[in-house]
């Protein structure tokens, strides 16, 4: 066997792996800070691949050693904790690295997702690939194994090549360089626009909900869009933009305006991601308590005026808190009963998020 054909096997064993305990990633989110560029280190349990193992004959086993036909094979397997104590070591987790796209497969078919049409124009990207060799270029992409058969060819062809001592020197015209050509290729523009509530009734456990959900979602989305954009809103009576360790550390007592996130967010898509050009996914996250009457009638102006008609759909999810009342759920599903272009989710608890998902992710918009 193949050292390839033994590397996709162990792929195919690792993905197993993950899909046998998917909700218990998704839900504790142990791989969530250990993200490397387009990779995830994931923990799983130690995996031996099977092999023959060979050793001294008559050692025992089915059909050798004492007995009589008819017997029992074995004592019952022992479980695990029962037995005295032992100096053995028990089982260990391994890390392993996952590309964002593993992951969104195995999201998509546990969850039955559909892929995602991007809308609006695509945008043409550059790509460079690899494509022959030069006789110039920069040092940096000189090709080493050209460039010597090239100065060994000229050796042996003027007689100079000597077997007993074989160095070889190439000199400026053996030189060979890697050459590129570039190609446009469409791409479809893409950004995530998360919000979320950190008044004082946003709690930890919440906010843990929104880290993973997004986490996630974003696997899902970087799967449709290469160079996937992602900003961050918080609110509590006031909005600001913040990076994404803020918007996951921060916490204000104050009250809560919606209304000033959504305002934001409004600029910020007018200033930077014209709807024409781009595919826009703000997700919104609170436990649905608002200041008053009069600004949640102002958000639901702001959503049906300005927001919903320049994105692919808005995600309300609600993260269920024993200090928030879960009205603003109720709000938007008053306003907007039939409009398939905003999605409501109730999010109780850790254990909901894989629902959450599928109803955020599960229309292909």
């Amino acid at each position: 066997m193949s050292i390839r054909e033994d590397q996709s096997r162990f792929r195919d064993i690792v993905r197993g792996r993950i899909k046998e305990n998917f909700k218990k990633y998704v839900t504790h989110g142990e791989m969530i800070g250990k993200r490397e560029n387009d990779y995830v280190k994931i923990p799983v349990p130690s995996i031996d691949i099977p092999r023959f193992k060979y050793g001294p004959k008559q050692r025992g086993g089915v059909g050798q050693g004492e007995g009589k036909p008819g017997d029992a094979v074995g004592k019952g397997q022992q479980k695990p904790g029962d037995g005295k104590a032992g100096s053995d070591p028990g089982e260990h987790n391994i890390e392993v690295d996952v590309t964002f796209d593993e992951l969104a497969d195995i999201l998509g078919e546990e969850l039955e997702l559909p892929r995602i049409e991007p809308r609006g124009t695509k945008m043409l990207s550059e790509k460079y690939k690899y494509s022959g060799l030069a006789p110039v270029g920069p040092d940096s992409l000189r090709h080493f194994k050209s460039s010597y058969k090239r100065a060994l060819k000229r050796y042996i062809a003027s007689g100079i090549y000597d077997p007993t001592d074989p160095v070889i020197i190439p000199i400026r015209n053996d030189y060979r360089y890697r050459s590129f050509k570039v190609s446009q290729q469409p791409q479809a523009n893409a950004v995530v626009i998360y919000i979320m509530d950190v008044s004082g009734s946003m709690g930890n456990e919440q906010k843990e909900i929104v880290r993973l959900e997004s986490f996630w979602i974003n696997a899902w989305l970087k799967k449709h869009y290469k160079g996937l954009e992602t900003r961050f809103i918080i609110h509590d009576a006031t909005a600001r933009e913040v990076d994404e360790d803020t918007f996951f550390r921060t916490s204000e007592s104050g009250g809560t305006l919606i209304s000033s996130a959504y305002r934001l967010c409004r600029e910020m898509i007018e200033r930077d991601y014209p709807p024409s050009e781009w595919n826009i996914y703000p997700f919104h996250f609170s436990d649905g308590d608002n200041w008053s009457g009069d600004d949640t009638r102002l958000c639901m102006k702001i959503l049906k005026n300005d927001l919903i008609p320049s994105v692919n759909f808005f995600g309300y999810g609600q993260v269920e808190s024993k200090y928030g009342s879960g009205q603003f759920y109720k709000d938007l599903e008053k306003e907007f009963p039939e409009d398939e272009r905003i999605v409501l989710s109730k999010i109780k608890n850790k254990e909901a998020i894989l629902g959450s998902i599928k109803e955020f992710l599960g229309k292909g918009r």
